[in-house]
C-alpha cells in the first residue's frame, strides 16, 4: 500500500528498527502503522500537519478585530460579508495582518492561526438579535495545512509505528518478559505525548 500524508516514510521506521531496506516482508503492516499512527495524531493534537492544497473556507470572527482559522500556509483572497448574504467585501493585504507574524509559536515553526484586522477595518459581526447573529462572515481561500512536518511530529510517528507495530508480538497487551516480568503496554506513550504537547489545539469548554 501507498502512504497518504504519513508523517515518516518507511525507509525511516525501518532503519530505526533495524530492519535492511532489502527486506521487503512486512512493509504492508509496517506502511499501515506509519499510516495509522499518523491520524492518531492529527486526532491527538486535533489538527494535521500536511500540505492540504488550496480551498476557500469559511470562519465565524472571535470579534470585530480577531478571527481564530485552520492551520494555514498562504492566503490568497480575504472576504468578508457586509449583510450576511454572500461574501462581497474583499479585502487588501493592508487591511489584516496575520498571525503568528513571525510564523513561530513559543519557538517552534508555525502555519498562520489568526486574522487580525488592522488599518481601521473591522469583520462584521451582526447583533445576536438579528437573524444572522453568529453567522460566518470571514472567507479564506489559500493553502491550508503545514508547509513540512515538525521534526517533534516526525519523532512522535517513529515511536508511535514501532509500538504499533511491535503490538503483533505483545498478545493480551503484554510486551514481553525480563528480570522484571511482564510488562504491559500503556494507552499512550509518554514520549509521544511530550513530543505533541506544543502542537495540542487548546480549546475552551
Amino acid at each position: 500500500m501507498a502512504i497518504t500524508n504519513g508523517y515518516a516514510t518507511l525507509d525511516e521506521v525501518k532503519q530505526a528498527l533495524r530492519i535492511p531496506l532489502s527486506d521487503t516482508v512486512d512493509d504492508t503492516l509496517l506502511e499501515t502503522a506509519i499510516e495509522s499512527a499518523s491520524r492518531q495524531i492529527d486526532g491527538h493534537t486535533e489538527r494535521f500537519f500536511y500540505n492540504a492544497g488550496t480551498a476557500t473556507k469559511t470562519f465565524v470572527p472571535n470579534d470585530a478585530f480577531l478571527t481564530e482559522i485552520e492551520d494555514l500556509i498562504s492566503l490568497d483572497t480575504l472576504k468578508t460579508s457586509s449583510d450576511g448574504d454572500g461574501f462581497d467585501v474583499t479585502w487588501q493585504a493592508s487591511d489584516y495582518q496575520l498571525e503568528p507574524t513571525n510564523q513561530t509559536a513559543s519557538g517552534i515553526a508555525s502555519p498562520y492561526m489568526r486574522i487580525r484586522a488592522v488599518g481601521g477595518k473591522l469583520f462584521p459581526i451582526f447583533d445576536v438579535l438579528t437573524p444572522n447573529a453568529y453567522e460566518a462572515t470571514v472567507q479564506v481561500a489559500g493553502t491550508w495545512g503545514f508547509a513540512a512536518v515538525p521534526s517533534a511530529i516526525k519523532q512522535a510517528t517513529l515511536i508511535l509505528s514501532i509500538r504499533q507495530f511491535k503490538r503483533y508480538d505483545a498478545p493480551l497487551g503484554v510486551a514481553g518478559f525480563g528480570e522484571i516480568g511482564s510488562m504491559s503496554i500503556t494507552r499512550i506513550d509518554p514520549d509521544v505525548m511530550a513530543l505533541t504537547a506544543p502542537f495540542r489545539k487548546v480549546r475552551m469548554a
